[in-house]
């Protein structure tokens, strides 16, 4: 049985694992922090930005781009730390993003609020080019969650938590998405954060079902980690990309005052057969 190791643990509600350079960067949703650890799990905050969604991507130019979700913007990292603006995303409630190799900007957004009890309605993905312009590119997506794109810049694959599936658009090169299909039904799992490996397999972490899964395009399992809490995100990385990282916490409910148990968010580790490709 492979062991699945603790890097980091007495967090709140963490998201958006990414491995750049020689560490790993995550967003605490709970404290409003981006935190960057290293293997031998050292921590220290590299961004704070009071959001709850906080999600984050790597720029092609090496800086981190993050979502300011109450705000309608995406920030951008400068080399001293500052937080700019890179784009107004027009309105408040973003979720996940991803930036492809070209430099374009996928996010999302579900078009309700579960926390505040709205009444449901599909979200939607829209593309930020390079030079800050927004537009939608995909409508009709239940519950948009974890996004990954393949390392050809070829195609997208968006997380639908609520159809529990993982949905594929292939990707023009001026950002646009077309040829919307269904990558993987997924049964009962339900995913939320997502990446992509060497063999164009998934791994999607899922937070009722307590576990990371890979599948293959067609929806067949190819392997599975089970955890003793909600996984929320799931990343590939480490000096040989084979290193799974799962942010993790116990799960109370969208609608409770604290979603997750205080200082129940864990930073876990596993190592896997096929390394990481694409982005995140």
């Amino acid at each position: 049985m492979r062991e699945v190791r603790t890097l980091l643990d007495g967090r709140g509600l963490l998201e958006s694992p990414r491995w750049h350079g020689d560490r790993l960067y995550f967003s605490d949703w709970t404290a409003g922090e981006v935190v960057c650890v290293d293997l031998a799990g050292h921590a220290e905050v590299f961004a704070r930005v009071a959001s709850l969604p906080l999600c984050t991507a790597w720029h092609p130019d090496g800086r981190m781009v993050l979502v300011s979700s109450p705000e309608g913007r995406l920030l951008r990292r400068e080399a001293d730390g500052s937080l700019t603006t890179y784009a107004e995303l027009g309105r408040s409630g973003w979720n996940d993003i991803v930036i492809d190799g070209r430099g374009t900007a996928y996010v999302n957004r579900a078009d309700f609020a579960p926390m505040a009890g709205e009444d449901f309605r599909p979200g939607w993905v829209s593309a930020v080019a390079p030079d800050g312009s927004v537009r939608r590119v995909a409508d009709d997506v239940a519950f948009p969650n974890g996004m990954a794109v393949t390392s050809d810049d070829a195609t997208l694959v968006v997380a639908d938590s609520y159809r529990h599936c993982l949905l594929a658009f292939d990707i023009a090169p001026d950002g646009g998405l077309s040829g919307r299909r269904v990558w993987a039904d997924l049964g009962d799992g339900t995913p939320d954060g997502i990446c992509v490996d060497a063999q164009r397999a998934v791994w999607y972490a899922d937070v009722p079902n307590r576990c990371c899964v890979r599948v293959a395009e067609g929806g067949k399992v190819l392997d599975r980690v089970d955890l003793d809490r909600g996984g929320f995100a799931c990343a590939l990385g480490g000096p040989d990309g084979t290193t799974l990282f799962v942010v993790a916490a116990e799960w109370r409910g969208m609608t409770e005052s604290e979603m997750v148990t205080p200082g129940s968010g864990q930073v876990l580790a596993v190592e896997v057969e096929v390394p990481g490709a694409g982005r995140p």
